[in-house]
């Protein structure tokens, strides 16, 4: 589709600087979160300028295949490392299995009930979950209840049967993650000694994504 003059989105400067060193030629746009190597895949190319023949930018075009980045979608910067692997697998920026070898050997709040069992409660979806929060910051956000600090790899053998865990149910993103991946992360090596609850923030960093995993949107950011 050809946009010109006033019907064109801004331009950037740096664009306009590219348009004029290669007139006549499509300029593409790479998400600000791709940094893999060698040629962007076609996902990760937001869409094209295409410059005329004086080196003036004449068009612009969406791309169709664009999955947005978690920066791409204003989402906050995540609070840990399992934040992040979320945010990652929820956009195609990064691999499901990343989720639970992230949550291995990690230190964890879960709600409990008042036997001191994990709480048991159920996702937009209705599936049987056990709420799991990986930084005090989703735990604040979710409310005042009771909650423990369990290592994930022991809060695994303490989920009730046909519940899944819900990892930061009050996060921009949520996922639903079998404890099933958490036992294979350990047990493929994936623990790297005790990491702490994440006390304070680390940083300001529905489909079927792999067997194990899928997100939840939650909350806008």
């Amino acid at each position: 589709m050809n946009r010109q003059d006033e019907a064109l989105p801004p331009v950037p400067d740096d664009i306009r600087e590219a348009g004029r060193l290669a007139p006549d030629h499509w300029l593409g746009v790479v998400d600000p979160m791709w940094s893999g190597p060698g040629k962007p895949p076609d996902w990760a190319m937001t869409g094209r300028w295409r410059s005329g023949p004086d080196g003036e930018i004449v068009e612009w075009e969406d791309n169709p295949a664009y999955r947005p980045s978690p920066r791409a979608l204003g989402w906050p910067e995540p609070e840990d490392e399992v934040d992040r692997a979320v945010q990652l697998a929820s956009t195609g920026y990064g691999p499901g299995e990343a989720v639970p070898a992230a949550l291995a050997g990690r230190e964890v709040a879960v709600l409990t009930a008042p036997d001191g069992a994990p709480l048991s409660a159920a996702a937009p979806d209705g599936t049987p979950v056990v709420p799991v929060f990986t930084s005090s910051v989703y735990l604040h956000t979710a409310g005042r209840f009771a909650f423990e600090l369990v290592g994930a790899d022991d809060l695994v053998r303490r989920i009730p049967e046909g519940h899944v865990l819900y990892l930061n149910p009050s996060a921009a993103v949520s996922m639903l993650l079998d404890p099933d991946a958490v036992r294979d992360a350990v047990e493929d090596g994936a623990e790297a000694g005790a990491r702490p609850f994440a006390a304070e923030p680390a940083g300001r960093t529905a489909r079927l994504l792999t067997e194990a995993v899928h997100p939840v949107r939650g909350t806008d950011a």
